[in-house]
């Protein structure tokens, strides 16, 4: 019984879903903004056909809830303990001197990094370019020479 109860429920739930997406929207929604708001609009099949199926869903609603009380037998989810569970073993306790917690020992070698090798010396000065020849670099000889 409360299977079938159940399945006429979610039955209903789907069909008022489709049916109050098909309705036209005449502009008195939350966030539209107004529109053209009338004192009373005319009551299409849509809109009874609506009724009908949000009353049936509120009337399967509250005898689904009456059943699973009347089932329920006045227990509550509160009543029930949970099993006591065995403790588990807890394991050893640390060293009381927190040894285990600090870092390893330093070793006699620094831990810094080695230097650098030095920079070498500044390169000797290119030859300068022969007259009218263009630089090593590929610039172009300035006007005049």
């Amino acid at each position: 019984m409360e299977t079938v109860l159940l399945t006429v429920h979610l039955i209903l739930a789907l069909l008022l879903i489709g049916v109050v997406l098909l309705q036209r929207n005449e502009g008195g929604a939350l966030l539209s903004g107004g529109g053209n708001m009338q004192a009373r609009g005319q009551a299409t099949a849509l809109t009874k056909l609506t009724w009908v199926f949000a009353a049936a869903f509120i009337g399967t609603s509250i005898t689904l809830a009456v059943l699973s009380a009347r089932d329920a037998g006045g227990s509550s989810v509160v009543d029930t303990s949970a099993p006591a569970a065995a403790p588990a073993e807890v394991p050893a306790a640390p060293a009381a001197d927190g040894a285990e917690l600090l870092p390893p020992p330093a070793s006699n070698a620094s831990s810094a990094p080695p230097p650098a090798d030095p920079a070498p010396a500044d390169p000797a000065p290119a030859e300068a370019p022969a007259e009218g020849a263009a630089p090593a670099d590929g610039t172009a000889p300035a006007p005049g020479n």
